[in-house]
């Protein structure tokens, strides 16, 4: 299958062959027909690629703050790799596009394959698209109509938030591909419409788009003459350029209580004079609507009633569609270029070299054989050699930047399959780490002969299942935290390393009893005898509460998804496993609107330990992020963000180990695939791996119930009644 991408460190733009994605549980599997080069985004995109590091740290002066406190944190070096890396990752191109679907994914009933679609999907040959960024083509409608859909979306969006009424005038400032709609819509809606724009031949498409008049560079005095002195009921400025003029025309142009949306990219210098004397509405549009970079509506299909919430992303595409079945929108004047899909790189250079005219560029795509369509590539890299064979779920930032790169570095991994959802990223980290092949069927790496072991990397509701599959088909499985995200999930894997025979191994990606300075203090109280007491806190950072790491259908909530880090940790150092689970949380009025991940987690381990985790995501991140100390048997311990292991005994003061931030990362894949390649035992046994698990997940209990549980160190089988935990008496 052949993708559009660009590479973000350079801006050079490539035919790419990618596995076909597979679709996922909400989404649509298109094959497209037709797409749309959203002229004035994506050569923005492209510009921004090919200035220097400098020069794009200046544009994102948020990004650059992100890496100074990665620095102070991470060290220079580690920064400095994990921004290479993220540079080197390619974007795909594309939001414009129409087709026709092949096949849907679980709780998709609104389409049917064989239907005909517009949606959001990328440049591609086959997209796979979330269901509630797609609408139904209507009869009459071509492909390349259709292909204009989305940004029609977000000229819709703009003219809903201006409030125009029938009979109002409105001018559009900026009369490119969504400008040009924009025209047509209001139009559609009744109201006089006045353009402007610095390109004659776009003034002039305007008035046949349905504007009244349209000039190059209007002044606000023409404005006022053209309305006998009332100014614009409204003002869209649909133009891109960082010049402040665009916005200094509207303020001066509006009517008194008239109404400025901002669709476009422009300067944003408001003088405040005009818009205070004219109590002038002022609005910025976000993109298709409301919905709009919302997780729960995009990714998880979670509609918002129509009573509440008439005009959606979706129902504006929708509505869009309409106006093209009905003959009220014609975008028809607006194509200026075709190009087939492999001749994709000439229509960019006819956008970059600008030395003809251009407005609307489709890319065209032939009708797809779904019987050569593949999931699964070979690789054009010469695949890496060694005893143990491994693929890998999942190609995520965290995967590509901290974990794969570590794994391929040891001698004894050959390396096999690499699989992620859309496929593209496999073939992109596949290439460039040396795997054989790239798919987006996580099947395929479980059917794989030549796999000894899978790598599970995946977002943390896909664990336990895809954790299952390897055990019974016979792979080794490292899953990154966690292990799974409830009690049946766990007795689940349970069950399934008891009926199979001869289990291979399970670990999870608790590295951090694997760094160096834990190594150091765990020898430190290896002749301590007397019960451990350990604290650890983590100074984990604010996320959003619409992260996916957040819901708890998908991350499980922070505290299942990190802070069973040091819950394992604390098992390391004290040798014990935990036997009961307490937790408590900030609250009252001001509380943030999640409130889990701040909160103190008490733990008593099978040997009398006791342990204390404070996962605080309310600090400042330029504190240093993790401290763990521990006091015992006339000892004392202390490992500051794992760059320093400190200890004091008999009155003295020593350095245990000092170093380059090391979490373990390293130490723990060479643990797990020595155990591997010489049959030894898991480096993690299964009954820390499983009291750590209950314990996080026990927590969160603890803040729903208020209460600390008991956990049941016997196995669910063993346990007359089933369960792994009890109320504390």
């Amino acid at each position: 299958m052949r993708q559009v991408v660009q590479n973000v460190n350079d801006g050079q733009l490539s035919i790419a062959d990618r596995p076909a994605p597979c679709h996922q549980t909400g989404q649509v599997l298109i094959a497209n027909r037709s797409s749309l080069i959203s002229a004035g985004t994506e050569k923005m995109a492209r510009e921004l690629a090919r200035k220097s590091l400098l020069a794009k740290a200046r544009e994102r002066p948020d990004h650059v703050r992100r890496v100074l406190a990665k620095v102070r944190n991470e060290g220079l070096w580690n920064t400095v790799q994990q921004v290479r890396e993220k540079l080197d990752d390619p974007m795909p191109m594309g939001y414009c596009s129409s087709g026709i679907v092949l096949a849907c994914g679980a709780g998709v009933q609104e389409f049917q394959p064989g239907d005909r679609v517009a949606s959001n999907g990328q440049h591609a040959d086959v997209v796979a698209v979330p269901k509630n960024l797609c609408a139904k083509v209507p009869e009459g409608v071509g492909f390349d109509q259709a292909a204009f859909t989305v940004l029609g979306a977000i000229a819709m969006q703009g003219v809903r938030l201006s409030k125009v009424t029938l009979g109002e005038t409105v001018l559009v400032i900026g009369l490119g591909l969504v400008g040009q709609m924009t025209v047509a819509l209001l139009k559609a809606a009744g109201a006089t419409v006045i353009g402007t724009d610095l390109d004659p031949a776009k003034c002039e498409l305007a008035k046949q788009m349905g504007a009244t008049e349209a000039r190059v560079g209007l002044r606000a005095s023409e404005l006022e003459a053209l309305t006998g002195g009332l100014g614009a009921d409204a003002v869209l400025i649909t133009a891109s350029t960082k010049s402040n003029a665009p916005i200094d025309l509207a303020a001066n142009a509006v009517r008194q209580k008239g109404r400025v949306v901002l669709v476009g990219v422009v300067g944003l210098e408001l003088d405040r004079r005009p818009f205070y004397f004219k109590e002038a509405e002022f609005v910025v549009s976000c993109s298709y609507g409301p919905g709009r970079y919302d997780p729960k509506y995009e990714e998880r299909g979670q509609d918002y009633p129509a009573a509440f919430v008439r005009w959606t992303e979706q129902r504006n595409i929708q509505a869009v569609l309409d106006l093209m079945a009905s003959g009220r929108l014609d975008v028809s004047p607006l194509i200026s270029h075709r190009f087939a899909i492999e001749d994709a790189s000439r229509a960019y250079d006819l956008i970059e070299k600008g030395d003809q005219p251009y407005l609307g560029i489709l890319l065209e795509y032939p009708e797809v054989d779904t019987e050569q369509l593949s999931s699964t590539i070979r690789l054009k890299t010469q695949p890496k050699a060694g005893s143990v064979g491994v693929s890998c779920l999942g190609a995520g930032n965290f995967a590509r930047m901290v974990l794969l790169p570590k794994l391929c570095a040891l001698p004894d991994v050959r390396l096999e399959v690499i699989c992620s959802a859309g496929g593209g990223s496999a073939a992109h980290v596949g290439n460039k780490l040396g795997f054989a092949t790239a798919t987006s069927d996580e099947g395929s790496v479980f059917k794989d002969d030549g796999t000894d072991a899978v790598f599970v990397i995946t977002q943390h509701h896909q664990h336990a299942e895809q954790v299952i599959r390897g055990i019974r088909g016979g792979k080794h499985v490292f899953v990154e935290k966690p292990l799974c995200m409830s009690v049946d999930e766990l007795h689940a894997i349970e069950d399934g390393l008891r009926t199979v025979p001869n289990p291979a191994l399970v670990m999870v990606g608790f590295n951090r009893r694997f760094s160096p300075a834990a190594k150091s203090l765990r020898k430190f109280f290896a002749n301590t005898f007397e019960p451990l007491t350990v604290s650890i806190r983590f100074n984990a950072g604010m996320i959003p509460a619409d992260h996916w790491t957040q819901d708890e259908a998908i991350g499980g909530g922070r505290i299942i998804g990190e802070a069973c880090h040091a819950i394992d940790l604390a098992t390391y150092l004290t040798g014990s496993p935990v036997t009961r689970v307490f937790a408590e949380s900030i609250g009252g009025r001001n509380a943030p609107q999640v409130t889990d991940d701040q909160c103190f987690i008490t733990l008593r381990h099978d040997n009398g330990s006791v342990s204390n985790v404070a996962y605080l995501s309310g600090g400042d991140k330029a504190c240093p992020k993790e401290r763990v100390e521990v006091f015992g048997g006339g000892r004392s311990a202390i490992i500051d963000d794992f760059r320093i292991a400190q200890a004091w005994s008999g009155g003295k003061k020593q350095r245990l180990w000092k170093g380059t931030q090391d979490k373990g990362h390293e130490a723990e894949l060479r643990a797990f695939i020595d155990a591997i390649r010489c049959g030894g035992e898991a480096p993690i046994s299964w009954d820390e791996l499983r009291s750590t698990t209950l314990a996080s997940i026990l927590a969160v209990q603890c803040l729903r119930a208020g209460h600390p549980l008991d956990i049941d160190l016997r196995s669910a089988e063993s346990t007359p009644d089933g369960n792994a935990m009890k109320m504390a008496g």
